[in-house]
């Protein structure tokens, strides 16, 4: 699976953004996806997941009620919903596929995209 994330770029806060994950290859619908985001400096830290038909997803404390992720797997497409973005949401999001273990570390994630950076001005 090749993946490639779209739709960062400069926010004032409270506003909203729709980053996008354009997914290569037939299997992209067996695969649970998540977003991931790392500002300069600190460690890749989960934001959200979503099961391979889209039944469960799964928030970090930080953004639940804020952002939403969906799927759509006709498009091969993942999407994170960002509202109410503050500074402290800006950092490179990064979309990933085909976990291996635990959602919510970065190692066990097989496949990742190139990322996207999201910039929230206060």
């Amino acid at each position: 699976v090749q993946l490639q994330a779209s739709g960062g770029g400069l926010m004032q806060a409270g506003g909203s953004l729709r980053l996008s994950c354009a997914a290569s290859g037939r299997t992209f619908g067996n695969y649970a996806m998540a977003w991931f985001r790392q500002a300069p400096g600190k460690e890749r830290d989960f934001v959200a997941a979503i099961s391979w038909n889209g039944g469960s997803t799964y928030y970090a404390d930080s953004v639940k009620g804020r952002f939403t992720i969906s799927r759509d797997n006709a498009k091969n497409a993942l999407y994170l919903q960002m509202n109410s973005l503050k500074p402290e949401d800006t950092a490179v999001y990064y979309c990933a596929a085909d976990p291996g273990g635990s959602y919510y570390y970065a190692h066990s994630w097989g496949y990742w995209g190139q990322g996207t950076l999201v910039t929230v001005s206060s």
